[in-house]
């Protein structure tokens, strides 16, 4: 997994429209064994400086050009760390990979995708979403939020890596969230397998899972209420107050800080005016909504203390 992890960074940090260099960042330091096998990725032959000119070259790939897979391989001096500085720093566009292409989506904005093979996937607002022009069964959701809803294919199973997990299809629709170290998904409909090749945990329909840095959460979801941000509403079941947080700001393109520590069970009805939407949602959440020039600050209310 660490090694599909490091290519599919390396493929992206190649791509002259690359823009995620705190998530590549992040990944880099989450692990030691990620800087190495990034190198691993890069490393093949002594020629780096003769690749790299005195004065920085910037080539441009052409628009649609699905051109020749493949990649020329560079040997990095030192860590991971440094290999990221100078892969920000020269941002080399003839090395992309044109079979991998990236969606994204601004926050508030949403997109439906349809793919050869029949699978439909509708992606939420603020999403970094990467597929394949020669592989219909791949997908790499690297922030935000999609659903899918797959043509099941028992032959070739369609896959989601999320991170460091994996997500397969077992003939299905599946709501996927992923933001920061936390990872979350609802099934609506079939079964998803968790991590196939080592966890291999079942999620039929009406189970969700929950994965950050404390480990793996799974619960019960009502199949109606997963991807409910499609019908404009955000169901939950004791979840912590970030994670909501986090959902209405990729939906409503709204900047949220300062969720409690609290956990909230209900439904709450998006609004595209944010002041008609926290007034009736923040009581419903036990805080106060407070405009900011630069957002939203939830606060913890005296009921909720109490």
């Amino acid at each position: 997994m660490v090694e599909e992890e490091a290519t599919a960074w390396v493929i992206r940090t190649r791509d002259p429209d690359f823009r995620d260099w705190a998530g590549f960042t992040l990944w880099l330091e989450r692990s030691p064994d990620h800087a190495r096998a990034y190198d691993r990725m890069m490393a093949v032959d002594a020629g780096l400086p003769a690749l790299i000119p005195a004065q920085p070259e910037y080539v441009t790939a052409p628009a649609n050009d699905r051109g020749e897979p493949g990649w020329r391989r560079w040997r990095w001096i030192g860590g991971g760390a440094i290999a990221a500085s100078l892969v920000a720093m020269l941002s080399v566009g003839m090395m992309t990979r044109a079979d991998i292409y990236t969606i994204e989506t601004r926050p508030g904005e949403t997109r439906a995708i349809a793919l050869d093979d029949g699978t439909r996937i509708e992606i939420n607002g603020d999403t970094s979403l990467r597929l394949d022009h020669n592989d219909t069964r791949f997908a790499a959701l690297d922030r935000g939020e999609a659903t899918f809803t797959v043509t099941h294919d028992e032959s070739d199973p369609f896959r989601v890596t999320v991170g460091q997990a994996v997500f397969e299809d077992a003939g299905t629709m599946f709501n996927i969230i992923h933001s920061g170290a936390v990872t979350r998904i609802g099934v609506a409909e079939g079964k998803v397998i968790f991590n196939p090749d080592s966890d291999a945990i079942a999620l039929p329909a009406g189970r969700a899972l929950r994965q950050d840095q404390s480990g793996v959460l799974l619960q019960s979801v009502a199949p109606e209420s997963v991807a409910g941000w499609r019908k404009g509403s955000l169901t939950y079941d004791n979840a912590p107050l970030a994670d909501v947080a986090d959902d209405i700001a990729r939906s409503l393109d709204v900047r949220v800080t300062g969720a409690p520590s609290l956990r909230f069970t209900g439904t709450i009805q998006l609004d595209r005016d944010p002041r008609r939407f926290f007034a009736r949602a923040a009581p419903l959440m036990g805080v106060s909504a407070v405009e900011t020039a630069n957002g939203w600050v939830l606060k913890e209310t005296d009921e909720a203390l109490r």
